[in-house]
């Protein structure tokens, strides 16, 4: 007992425990978001260093060790995938357009994200690194493709109910799985959530589907989710509308047909340039790989992180986001803007 104990402290998820999301001191919690920051030095840890948050940090705050480790909260969580692989009583599915040693899959969604749950509850970490997470096979791992730009993370721990929405959302996503295991009886509860690991999408419109996820602490977020059948880009011609509110946009700006900023609509969608995270840390967009928006207005404000961009070829592609109107996530986000571009 007392063995088990000791493991379940140094090993969490491993014994006892449901799955869930990991703090960055290795605590469960219901939720947390985390910012890579780009390599803007040479001093030790950059490019592995990153700002997080959760419901009790109060905003951004230093991460407590680096991406490479699995000391971080993205260690944390999915070090319960390599624990609990070979397990029948845990599901998993890791998808990435951009999967580890595959260049691209420009065909299907733009999407990136890891799915673990047991028969209580699990989560759903969406995230912007190509290459990564390692398969349930290996171990976890910071890919050297990442250690250069910024990269988002935003993990949710659900109920277990919530997988049956979470799998229709992927099938809309239109996911790349590259590991997966789903044994029964989750097939039989979550049919669409393999489904999407077998790369089967939606077939019918609607070609999007906005829906309300609700974490095992009862905080609602709201997931968008496109079929490349959409057309359209996924901020100003969704999400935008849907937040009655102009949006301020961080996305990769390095891809080509990069879509400017758009003031033809209702609500203005704007390109972020430059993020400063105070007077220590400002860089430009052009050194940030994450995915993220937030809204202008701040009644409610609402912040969104996902895996798309703004450009031609993502208006033909699947992808989403994961909004939330918390007000300190919502004003955590918007102090991020220093700079956008505005519309000609």
């Amino acid at each position: 007992m007392a063995l088990q104990l000791l493991m379940s402290l140094l090993l969490p998820g491993l014994c006892s425990a449901a799955i869930s999301c990991y703090g960055d001191h290795g605590q469960p919690v219901d939720w947390f978001i985390v910012y890579k920051l780009p390599k803007l030095d040479h001093t030790p840890g950059a490019g592995t260093k990153y700002m997080y948050q959760d419901s009790n940090s109060g905003g951004w705050v230093q991460g407590a060790s680096f991406m490479n480790d699995t000391e971080c909260a993205v260690g944390r969580t999915l070090s319960q995938l390599y624990q609990s692989s070979a397990s029948k009583n845990a599901a998993y599915v890791l998808y990435n357009d951009q999967p580890p040693k595959v260049v691209c899959n420009a065909i299907r969604g733009h999407t990136k994200g890891v799915v673990l749950l047991d028969r209580e509850q699990g989560f759903w970490l969406i995230h912007s690194t190509p290459h990564f997470p390692p398969s349930s096979s290996q171990k976890y791992d910071w890919p050297s493709n990442a250690y250069h730009n910024g990269q988002s993370f935003i993990c949710v721990t659900y109920p277990y109910a919530q997988f049956r929405d979470i799998g229709t959302q992927l099938m809309y996503n239109t996911i790349t799985p590259y590991d997966s295991s789903i044994p029964d009886p989750f097939c039989s509860d979550f049919p669409d959530l393999k489904s999407a690991a077998m790369k089967k999408q939606v077939t019918k419109p609607p070609w999007n589907r906005q829906i309300t996820l609700t974490s095992s602490g009862g905080k609602q977020f709201t997931s968008f989710a496109k079929h490349a059948r959409f057309g359209d880009d996924l901020y100003s011609g969704w999400v935008s509308l849907v937040l009655k509110s102009d949006l301020c946009v961080q996305f990769w700006l390095n891809s080509r047909g990069i879509l400017p900023s758009n003031c033809s609509l209702s609500y203005h969608t704007y390109d972020v340039q430059d993020i400063s995270f105070g007077s220590a840390i400002g860089y430009s967009s052009h050194l940030d790989h994450s995915k993220w928006c937030v809204t202008w207005a701040d009644s409610p404000g609402w912040a969104c992180i996902g895996d798309m961009n703004r450009d031609n070829e993502e208006m033909q592609r699947g992808g989403g986001t994961l909004c939330t109107s918390d007000p300190m996530i919502w004003k955590s986000f918007k102090i991020l803007v220093s700079n956008y571009s505005k519309c000609n």
